[in-house]
């Protein structure tokens, strides 16, 4: 038997009134999804251990049986894996995020999706002017950096970006008591000092003068120091894996658990996504590991959007581009594969940002008698065979 996790990055969404009501789920034309739910076991997933942060880093290695409660590392720490970035002793690693600000207030968490080349500059450019700070910046793929601090102290709070946009900068510097304020104080200066600099930047006029945001600051967030987690093979006995993704986070969790991370041609983590590629490289791998973990990040960007025409549409491409294709592929190898579709969390238009909420997933394998659920999507679950699980139980039922 072989198993393949397709996980479509905050797909879930709550009721949107100008749809009567109903999520992106319920209003896209999705016959795959549909189609394969019909054929199988579905219910509703607890990703997030409850007095965690419903971030994407959590609601992932949840999914895969590492207990975040046990093992989370720091964001920082499973991008800098991925990127395979050195990490000095002495240093504290952050997810660093090229953000805009405007008038005191936080109001993009991407920069309006800066463009690769724009952001290696930027980056560059930061090396180059806070390198006498004790700080010094890697980068990742967009607005998605690395920072490393000197001799930074753990236990300081810094807010995801993602999760307050338009609200007071003010409000929502790090901070941290005892030992670790030191560090949030240099945080604060850093990121004012970022500032000061970037705004100036030509870039950053540029970007002004056609209408996009500027990547005018930089946002450190989820602090760490390096530290292990068992593999895949040791927590579940799966001896071989892939890891499909463009989004570092994940090839970091999947690196640290002993996956093979597969780079797809044109993977972008936006909505114009390689979706075919990435189905192919699916198929092409189930032929040569036991086990891979397919990730789509597109719905949880249109849901940071707020947009929810733009995830309706992901929705759509998704099915009709990515699990159309995937699923014919998965035909043709003649050997057994159980599949399992869930999203890793909601990211409602309506809120911009993550919550806690069990999202619905599906589970499709040889002699699993399918329930009476007809359509995928965070309502009909309710309805289905696995009723409600937690932590890494989806994986459990897929594995039994």
């Amino acid at each position: 038997m072989k198993y393949i996790v397709v996980l479509a990055d905050g797909m879930a969404d709550n009721p949107i009134p100008e749809w009567d009501n109903k999520t992106p789920l319920m209003v896209a034309n999705k016959p795959v999804m549909d189609e394969l739910c019909a054929q199988g076991q579905t219910g509703l997933l607890k990703s997030i251990p409850v007095g965690l942060h419903p971030g994407s880093e959590i609601a992932n290695m949840n999914i895969l049986g590492f207990d975040p409660r046990k093992y989370f590392p720091g964001r920082g720490v499973l991008e800098a894996a991925a990127l395979q970035v050195p990490i000095r002793d002495n240093e504290l690693v952050f997810r660093c995020n090229l953000v805009t600000v405007a008038d005191g207030k936080l109001m993009n968490h991407s920069a309006g999706h800066i463009s690769n080349d724009e952001a290696g500059e930027l980056i560059a450019y930061l090396n180059e002017k806070l390198h006498t700070e004790g700080v010094r910046f890697h980068q990742g793929v967009s607005y998605r950096n690395l920072m490393m601090l000197e001799d930074g102290k753990t236990g300081v709070f810094c807010r995801p970006p993602h999760d307050h946009p338009g609200e007071s900068l003010e409000d929502l510097l790090p901070d941290a008591e005892g030992a670790a304020e030191k560090t949030a104080k240099r945080l604060r200066l850093l990121i004012k000092h970022s500032i000061e600099i970037l705004s100036e930047h030509p870039i950053n006029k540029k970007r002004i003068k056609e209408g996009k945001a500027p990547a005018n600051a930089i946002w450190p967030w989820s602090p760490g120091k390096p530290g292990g987690f068992p593999t895949f093979e040791e927590r579940w006995g799966i001896k071989s894996g892939a890891v499909i993704s463009a989004v570092d986070l994940i090839r970091g969790i999947g690196g640290m658990a002993g996956l093979e991370n597969i780079y797809v041609e044109g993977a972008t983590g936006l909505f114009d996504t390689n979706y075919e590629g990435k189905a192919a490289a699916a198929v092409n791998a189930l032929k040569k590991v036991d086990f891979v973990f397919l990730h789509v990040e597109a719905a949880d960007e249109a849901g940071h959007e707020g947009d929810k025409d733009l995830k309706k549409r992901v929705v759509e491409d998704f099915d009709r581009r990515l699990l159309k294709p995937l699923w014919q592929g998965i035909q043709g190898l003649h050997e057994d594969v159980a599949l399992a579709l869930l999203p890793d969390h909601p990211t409602p238009c309506a809120l911009r940002t993550h919550t806690s909420d069990p999202v619905p997933f599906f589970i499709v394998k040889p002699g699993l008698t399918p329930d009476d659920v007809q359509s995928f999507d965070e309502f009909s679950v309710k309805e289905g065979a696995f009723g409600v699980l937690s932590d890494g139980e989806v994986l459990e039922k897929l594995f039994e």
